[in-house]
C-alpha cells in the first residue's frame, strides 16, 4: 500500500498570508539561510509553525530551498499578500505532485501521495462526493490509520475551500457537507499556457512537436489537474492557438501540437500581465 506523505504541514492549514511572510523572509539578503530565533523573529511565526509554512511554501512551488524559485520571485514581486487567483492556481499546480515536484510520473499517482491520487485519481472520478467519500476511498489505498488519513484528507480539502487558502481559484467547493470539483472556467490562457510549458519539459523535455492525444490524455497531464475533461482542454488548446501559444495540425491523422514558446516563465508573466 502507499503513504500519504502529508505530514509536511504539522497540524498548521495553509493561509497564504503566513506563506506570504516566508517569500517576504526569501526575498531578503539572508533568504531563509538563518538561524531559527531570527527567521521566527523576521516572519512573526512561532517555533513550532516557521518550518511548516516554509514547507507550505516549497511544495507550492514558490520557495526551493532558502531562495525564492523563479515562480516565486515573480509572485514576490507582482502578488506580494497571494491574494491574486493566478496565485492560487500556481500553487495548487505544484501542491499536486506532492514532494516529487516535475519528476518523471509514477505508474499510479498514489505513489506520490495523497494530494497526487487526490487529484489525479479520486476527483476524475468523483465530481461531487463528501469527506466520508474521500477517507473511505483513501483508505483503500494508503497504510496509515483510519484516523490519520481523515486526517490529512481534511488539509487538502481545507486548502482548497478555505478563504485564507486557496479557494479563489475555485478548484473545488463546499454546499453543506458536499464538496463540488468542478472547475470555474479558467480563462487565462497564458496561465493555461504555462501549465502546459511545464509538463511539456517534464513529459518531452526540448521535443518541438508532440501527439494531440498525449497533451489530452496524460493521466498526471493538464486535462486532471485543471479539474477539466479532455473534450474542454482542446477548447483551451484552440484558445492558446491564437494566442500564439502553440500550433495545431490537424488536417492530417495523428493531431500533432507543435510549441511556440520559448521560456515558461514568459508566459507565466503574461498570465498576470493578463489577468
Amino acid at each position: 500500500m502507499a503513504r500519504l506523505e502529508m505530514h509536511f504541514n504539522g497540524t498548521f492549514a495553509l493561509k497564504r498570508e503566513e506563506v506570504s511572510r516566508i517569500l517576504k523572509a526569501a526575498s531578503e539578503e539572508k533568504a531563509l539561510d538563518d538561524t531559527l530565533e531570527s527567521l521566527m523573529e523576521r516572519t512573526n511565526l512561532g517555533n513550532a509553525k516557521v518550518g511548516k509554512i516554509k514547507s507550505w511554501a516549497e511544495r507550492g512551488g514558490l520557495v526551493k530551498g532558502k531562495h525564492l524559485s523563479p515562480e516565486g520571485k515573480l509572485v514576490w514581486k507582482l502578488d506580494p499578500y497571494l491574494e491574486l487567483y493566478i496565485t492560487c492556481w500556481l500553487m495548487h499546480f505544484y501542491l499536486s505532485f506532492g514532494s516529487k515536484g516535475l519528476q518523471k510520473p509514477p505508474n499510479t499517482p498514489a505513489e506520490w501521495g495523497g494530494w497526487s491520487y487526490f487529484v489525479y485519481s479520486f476527483l476524475p472520478q468523483y465530481k461531487v462526493f463528501t469527506a466520508t467519500d474521500l477517507h473511505n476511498c483513501g483508505s483503500a489505498i494508503f497504510e496509515e490509520k483510519s484516523k490519520v488519513i481523515s486526517e490529512r484528507f481534511a488539509f487538502i480539502l481545507r486548502a482548497y475551500t478555505d478563504s485564507q487558502g486557496l479557494a479563489t481559484c475555485g478548484f473545488l467547493t463546499k454546499q453543506d457537507d458536499q464538496y463540488y470539483a468542478y472547475n470555474n472556467n479558467l480563462e487565462n490562457y497564458y496561465l493555461v499556457g504555462y501549465f502546459l510549458a511545464k509538463l511539456w519539459e517534464r513529459d518531452f523535455g526540448a521535443t518541438t512537436s508532440v501527439l494531440t492525444d498525449d497533451i489530452l490524455n496524460h493521466k498526471m497531464g493538464l486535462a486532471p489537474v485543471l479539474g477539466i475533461d479532455a473534450s474542454t482542454l482542446q477548447s483551451y488548446l484552440n484558445q492558446m492557438e491564437t494566442l500564439a501559444i502553440i500550433e495545431q495540425r490537424r488536417a492530417v491523422s495523428p493531431a500533432q501540437i507543435i510549441r511556440r514558446w520559448d521560456d515558461p516563465m514568459t508566459l507565466l508573466e503574461k498570465a498576470y500581465a493578463n489577468q
